[in-house]
């Protein structure tokens, strides 16, 4: 299937296909990888099994995230049951780890949000209050490969992939900082909370090199990296960043004394327009910050723990998604058109 195309129409269960005298059966499955901590799983389940019925594919292959494994064993059990189609159910941090398992593979993913944040649902038009809504574009909407980023931390063997957002500092300390019975009670209001107490603080000093160019120095309070640009509220963190592009988007955050944050937030409400260095935007393949001193590193949403060195690379069009059929926001996507 091309990338970029509209999916092809799936062919029932008792769909014959002749290759010279051969006749053969063709029927799909699809996985469903659910976090059971979460909200309406059992509305999950249902349109499923009911639309894998509707749709002519073989009774699902339902699997349950544990706290020793948030998505990577089940993800692998799919893909050892060759299933064509795997649904990850849950927040953010499931979505990455289903995602680092389907990475390079033929296997689509698709999402149905149930958790606090959704970025990545939020930012491809997928319902983020209506399961069964999800559970449809899962299967019937248009297929597209998107870029992932993988991400190195002090130097270790192996990276980790994000889809969204990773953060070094002042989002990563928010996100670390974070208090759960608030984020039970109020959803994502409890991270505004983390934000104004995590506003005190001193800058530390970075070195950060740009798609391997001469690094340079600078003080920061923090550094995100982001592969699409929306966040809660439809405000644009990355103006115009797109998910298949092969392009990162990094930005640096270095406001001036306590008044500097007004500065960032006002470059952040225009779009990044204007010249005032507190806030900086680039677009590259890589990107390597280096510190005097560590900071919080979060990654989708995940708090990872502290870290002086950081390597950023794209990986263009790696992963298979499903995503709802119609209109696609231009600033998400290359091709606004399923």
């Amino acid at each position: 299937m091309p990338n970029d195309a509209p999916s092809e129409a799936i062919p029932g269960p008792g769909t014959s296909t002749r290759t010279g005298t051969d006749t053969r059966t063709t029927t799909r499955r699809a996985a469903l990888i659910i976090n059971p901590t979460k909200a309406a799983t059992g509305d999950v389940r249902d349109a499923v099994e009911r639309i894998s019925r509707e749709e002519g594919w073989e009774t699902p292959l339902i699997v349950e995230t544990t706290k020793d494994d948030p998505g990577h064993g089940q993800t692998r059990e799919a893909l050892d049951a060759e299933v064509d189609l795997v649904i990850v159910a849950g927040g953010d941090g499931t979505v990455r780890c289903v995602a680092e398992e389907l990475i390079g593979t033929d296997t689509l993913m698709a999402l149905i949000p149930l958790g606090t944040g959704n970025l990545l649902a939020r930012n491809l038009d997928i319902a983020v209050d209506d399961p069964t809504s999800a559970v449809e574009a899962a299967f019937r909407g248009t297929e597209r490969s998107i870029d992932v980023v993988h991400l190195t931390m002090n130097r270790e063997q192996e990276a980790q992939v994000f889809l969204v957002m990773a953060g070094l500092g002042y989002d990563a300390a928010i996100m670390a900082d974070t208090r759960e019975e608030l984020k039970d009670r109020v959803g994502w209001l409890a991270y505004v909370d983390a934000g104004i107490r995590n506003l005190p603080g001193e800058p530390a000093h970075a070195s950060i090199s740009i798609d391997g160019a001469e690094p340079f120095d600078c003080r920061l309070r923090g550094v995100m990296a982001g592969n699409c640009g929306k966040i809660m509220g439809g405000l644009e963190i990355f103006p115009g960043a797109k998910i298949d592009d092969g392009l990162m988007d990094l930005m640096t955050i270095a406001p001036k004394g306590a008044l500097g944050w007004l500065a960032v937030v006002r470059k952040l409400f225009a779009r990044g327009k204007g010249r005032d260095p507190s806030l900086q935007y680039y677009q590259c393949l890589t990107a390597e910050v280096t510190l005097r001193e560590p900071l919080e590193v979060q990654m989708d949403g995940d708090a990872l723990g502290s870290a002086t060195h950081l390597l950023f690379e794209v990986k263009p069009k790696s992963l298979r998604l499903r995503m709802p059929l119609g209109y696609k926001d231009p600033a998400v996507v290359s091709d606004p058109l399923p």
